[in-house]
């Protein structure tokens, strides 16, 4: 390895204790599996049923089979967003795409005569309608890659001109209505069981392994730290990182895409309106339980999943405990940043501190 490729990667922890105000070094992904733990308790104790799983038709039903199949668009946008979030930048387009891939292949399946994918007869080909609303996500994606590697705008402000003008185009594709359809295998896609588990959960475990392959098994999650860690180091040891952050927002384009139609498949009618809104900001908040630096840099695939699934269970204990939906949000809001709190060193350097002092 030579030295300038060693002086943009991360430098190692200094070996020490687990314990102490400087030396209590504990992986990332520890928070939020800590967390999950914690909120799976709190429902073991106080949420009667909670842990109850019924099978009817051989499928399986109850509390903890809503978790993975309702967190599983969030869990497959923490995916690519955990990506783009490493290169440095964000993406606040992901909602807006899966609306857009949404109403691309509710359009297509059903042809409303005031829509113009009317004129696109792809004979009900399920291939065709997923690889063509697919294929518009990646147009997305590269969108705003060219924004953001090409012209070098800010990554808020070009993802934020697609969160808008997505969301416009897919409100051009429906004419401003709500197209539903009638199609056994794509709505199998968002409502269909394999093993006894819905669908959409096995779709994540694919995608999360398959990511996880591509990230670990390859050199590309060295090269997406080190563009992250510095840019500029990386640029002069030869690594093309405009290439590698428009690979990135068109990964995360792609998987909004998927995500778009697990959700348009399971109320089988595209809802341009409110598919995927607010998600973009449940799935940069994963990515932030899970560990990833939102400077850009260190990243954890494993721990956005696990952080995905934290913000499910918050939210299915939340309904479950009959909480005014009004306080909905603050109780999550207020997790969240007590997990994020956690995470930082000197956050947790503080108290430990007010622990010892309390102590003596």
């Amino acid at each position: 390895m030579t030295a300038g490729t060693a002086s943009i990667l991360p430098a190692p922890e200094a070996p020490g204790p687990k314990s102490g105000a400087t030396g209590w070094k504990v992986h990332a992904i520890v928070w939020p599996v800590l967390a999950l733990m914690l909120l799976l308790l709190f429902n073991l104790l106080f949420t009667p049923g909670f842990f109850s799983i019924e099978v009817r038709g051989g499928r399986l039903f109850g509390s903890l089979i809503d978790i993975l199949n309702r967190g599983t668009p969030v869990l497959v946008l923490s995916m690519g967003m955990t990506l783009v979030i490493a290169t440095g930048g964000i993406d606040l387009s992901v909602g807006a795409v899966m609306a857009l891939a949404g109403a691309t292949a509710a359009c297509l399946i059903s042809r409303p005569e005031d829509s113009p994918l009317h004129l696109f007869d792809v004979h009900g080909s399920l291939p065709l309608v997923l690889l063509i609303s697919l294929a518009v996500a990646l147009l997305a994606g590269v969108f705003n890659g060219i924004l953001v590697a090409g012209l070098r705008v800010q990554p808020i402000v070009a993802t934020l001109i697609l969160m808008v003008a997505g969301r416009g185009a897919a409100q051009l594709i429906t004419n401003g209505q709500i197209p539903s359809f009638e199609h056994p295998g794509f709505e199998f896609i968002g409502g269909g069981f394999l093993l006894g588990l819905p669908f959409p959960f096995t779709i994540a475990v694919a995608i999360v392994l398959l990511m996880l392959l591509l990230v670990r098994g390859t050199a590309l999650g060295l090269l997406v730290e080190a563009v992250g860690n510095n840019p500029i180091a990386a640029r002069l040891t030869g690594i093309n990182a405009a290439a590698l952050k428009l690979t990135c927002y068109v990964v995360s384009a792609l998987l909004a895409g998927v995500a778009g139609l697990i959700v348009t498949s399971d109320i089988k009618a595209a809802d341009v309106s409110n598919t995927g809104q607010y998600l973009e900001l449940d799935a940069i908040l994963a990515a932030a339980i899970g560990g990833t630096a939102l400077a850009g840099g260190r990243f954890s695939l494993l721990g956005s999943a696990v952080g995905a699934l934290v913000i499910q269970t918050l939210t299915t204990t939340i309904l479950a405990r009959g909480v005014a939906p009004e306080l909905t949000l603050v109780i999550k809001a207020l997790v969240v940043i007590a997990l994020c709190l956690f995470q930082s060193a000197k956050a947790r350097e503080l108290a430990f501190r007010l622990v010892a002092r309390r102590a003596q």
